[in-house]
């Protein structure tokens, strides 16, 4: 027997982006799922006029919203504009519609009126240049949910997690603690476990340093950080494994003996997982009181306005969604971790 209608609030992130564009084209498909787009109703008109793709905008509020997605409609939760969109050139006018889209999707997942969230591209530099300081997605809908998430991006069976996110590369070594180690390593194990089905996740946890560290030689952040963080993730009854040396973690043989893979900062795995997925890629945040998961890739205005978007990490991000809230319904509680085996 099914179950509930899966509820989804899309944002179409920088409006001279494609996101707006994504969200026209996923309109197109067949969806198991209720959507409702947090946007502007007249630019999603002209976006698909542009496109050459028919559209049926429906504005509906999110209680208002109860049927499965239709081909070739969208539900519309309407977000005015704040100035008229030229694609492909950047607006700080702008800058206010895209946080009261995010604003609006994320305060109706927290009213549970919405069981998730699927986010188009955002421009994180014209977002602080008009005024609010945005370091991205993930950390804003941490804070507004007063939740501590963790970025995990995944295609196929690759799954790679951040101990620090969108962090300068001077600040990370300070921010590589025991305690964010092991904060970072709970939310990885229990969001495997509860999202994605894995009932014990095996968890390569990566070094900071080359060669993780060279016992000391190339620094110390895995001796006195990684490594006692892991030790303690394992004596909790995580199957936690590392400090594991970065240049050889992702060789195919050593990487299918592991669930995920958490790194100590974007550039660190990033590259890997968008070289192994990229345009099918998801970014998924655990720990959030809700399911949230968006497109791997940015706002490309270069190819907004031309008709040629690609939507497929958005139709990938949305199916990851509903997947996830799925299992998110039917799973039991989880019950305590396994003792770890050996390394």
């Amino acid at each position: 027997m099914a179950g509930p209608l899966v509820r989804l609030a899309l944002t179409a992130g920088e409006p001279a982006g494609i996101g707006p564009e994504l969200l026209v084209r996923l309109a197109q498909r067949e969806v198991g799922a209720a959507l409702t787009a947090v946007c502007d109703p007249g630019l999603l008109r002209d976006v698909a006029h542009r496109a050459g793709l028919p559209i049926r905008i429906l504005e509906l509020d999110f209680h208002q919203n109860a049927a499965a997605h239709v081909p070739g409609s969208l539900a519309v939760r309407p977000v005015a504009l704040r100035s008229a969109v030229k694609p492909g050139t950047l607006d700080r006018a702008n800058a206010a519609f895209v946080l009261e889209s995010l604003e609006v999707a994320c305060d109706a997942c927290m009213d549970r009126a919405l069981d998730g969230v699927v986010t188009a591209p955002l421009h994180k530099g014209i977002l602080s240049d008009a005024g609010t300081p945005f370091s991205g997605h993930t950390e804003f809908f941490g804070e507004r949910s007063n939740s501590a998430p963790l970025m995990l991006l995944v295609t196929g069976k690759l799954r790679v997690g951040l101990v620090t996110t969108h962090l300068p590369l001077a600040r990370v070594p300070a921010a590589i603690t025991q305690a964010a180690v092991l904060r970072a390593g709970r939310l990885l194990h229990a969001g495997l476990r509860a999202r994605f089905g894995i009932e014990s996740p095996r968890i390569a946890i990566l070094g900071l340093n080359p060669h993780a560290g060279e016992g000391g030689h190339f620094g110390c952040e895995e001796d006195t950080q990684i490594a006692p963080a892991i030790a303690t993730l394992r004596a909790q009854g995580i199957d936690a494994s590392g400090p594991l040396a970065a240049d050889t973690a992702f060789v195919p043989a050593r990487l299918d003996s592991f669930d995920a893979v958490l790194g100590m900062y974007h550039d660190q795995v990033l590259p890997v997982l968008k070289y192994a997925g990229f345009g099918n890629a998801v970014n998924v945040t655990l720990g959030l009181p809700f399911v949230r998961t968006s497109v791997d890739h940015g706002v490309a205005l270069g190819v907004a306005g031309t008709g040629r978007a690609d939507a497929s990490s958005l139709i990938s991000a949305t199916g990851l969604a509903i997947e996830m809230v799925g299992r998110g319904r039917s799973g039991a509680a989880p019950s305590a971790p396994r003792p770890a085996s050996p390394s």
